[in-house]
């Protein structure tokens, strides 16, 4: 709306990123002519990131989260360039999911976070996966399965030390190695609740319980940090260290300038530019209206590509943004399914014409911030970006399925 203040947030600290003169391969199986939405992906800033996140534990394994398709990125994109890079173990959440990496990269260690599927242990030997254990009853299927099979595969032991989803209370845990049980796990593992929250008293309970329980585990690989447990202080990288979103362009830490690169652009295709008069609304249920004469930019990118409804803005609050040709410019109305209304008053007359890109998120709005402009945070921007956009890659890079 014609003088709506906007939030201020925290720029990108790479504003000068661009993509023009850049060797861009398509990864979509349709055309950019066809579509109003288009994602690029950029596969050096991702390996930038995965590196940055390794020396942030120098003398831990770098690994990396692939979960839900490369965090929307596309697994196919992502898992060649971070193996191409020297990455050799890979966490996803779902069975299929790991399937599909193991076709990526044949040698590479693939855990599933999400555990044993039961009566499936087969499926993981087959394609030579690694679960990650959280209770009692997969962890004595799994022992029973290689005791029957003779499979020498590893698999993850997840100890719960706060987060109360997955995982053996230590208390269990030790009762395992009281009772001399024989499974061996290739990894001992567990999650931080809090690494977002620096000062959380969260963080130092975990990292007592997890040393407490690494220490009846003598000799086994050991991992607890997520991207934001990378950048809390003291050396708990330990053995192996599992960064996700901090991959992608997310900050690990919030409040501060984002260390990590952007790696994705969202961009909408201009379907029309109009003039609204005072009086008249925007939108489904008329709630953003105009005093004065206001020029409305409409692009063809909705909630159905990602594009939160929650982002919608009205007479009484302002919400998401775009960048256009620099310049940050409000959502005007409610975002609906297929598209989104852009108030460009306040650019000159012809800055914005049919078929111009506006930027939704990129370098100019990093996806925290957009997230935060939703009411939810950049994990579920990022996993929500539809396949309706058009894809490119840069560099230019072979493509997988």
């Amino acid at each position: 709306m014609p003088g709506l203040k906007i939030r201020p947030f925290l720029l990108c600290p790479f504003p000068e990123r661009a993509y023009s003169g850049c060797m861009i391969h398509t990864d979509s199986s349709v055309p950019e002519a066809m579509t109003y939405g288009r994602l690029t992906i950029d596969t050096d800033a991702l390996v930038a990131n995965w590196r940055l996140c390794g020396a942030q534990a120098p003398h831990s394994v770098c690994a990396a989260v692939v979960k839900a398709d490369g965090y929307g990125l596309g697994v196919g994109n992502v898992v060649p360039a971070l193996s191409k890079a020297g990455c050799r173990t890979f966490f996803v959440a779902q069975l299929a999911e790991a399937a599909a990496v193991r076709g990526l990269d044949p040698g590479a260690m693939v855990y599933v976070l999400n555990g044993l599927l039961p009566n499936r242990s087969d499926d993981y030997a087959d394609h030579n996966l690694r679960p990650v254990l959280g209770s009692i009853d997969e962890l004595r299927e799994w022992s029973g399965f290689c005791a029957t099979t003779g499979w020498p595969g590893g698999a993850a032991l997840h100890v719960d030390t706060g987060m109360s989803r997955l995982g053996l209370r230590p208390e269990q845990a030790k009762a395992l190695v009281e009772e001399g049980e024989i499974f061996k796990p290739s990894l001992l593992m567990s999650h931080l609740a809090c690494a977002d929250t620096p000062h959380h008293p969260q963080n130092a309970r975990q990292i007592h319980a997890f040393q407490a329980v690494r220490a009846l585990y003598p000799g086994i690989p050991s991992s607890l940090c997520n991207s934001s447990g990378l950048f809390l202080p003291g050396d708990i990288g330990f053995d192996l260290v599992r960064p996700g979103t901090a991959l992608y362009g997310g900050n690990p830490t919030p409040g501060k300038t984002n260390p990590m690169a952007p790696v994705i652009t969202a961009e909408a295709r201009v379907l029309n530019v109009r003039t609204v008069q005072p009086g008249e609304s925007v939108g489904y249920g008329a709630t953003w209206q105009t005093r004065t004469p206001a020029r409305i930019a409409v692009v063809g990118v909705g909630y159905a590509d990602g594009y939160l409804r929650s982002g919608s803005s009205s007479d009484d609050y302002d919400s998401a943004i775009a960048c256009v040709s620099g310049h940050y410019c409000a959502i005007a109305g409610r975002i609906s399914m297929d598209m989104t209304a852009v108030d460009i008053t306040a650019l000159p007359e012809g800055t914005v014409s049919r078929g111009d890109w506006i930027e939704l998120i990129g370098p100019n709005l990093p996806v925290d911030e957009v997230g935060r402009r939703s009411g939810t945070v950049g994990y579920e921007i990022l996993t929500g970006l539809g396949p309706r956009y058009h894809r490119s890659i840069i560099p230019r890079e072979t493509p997988h399925a």
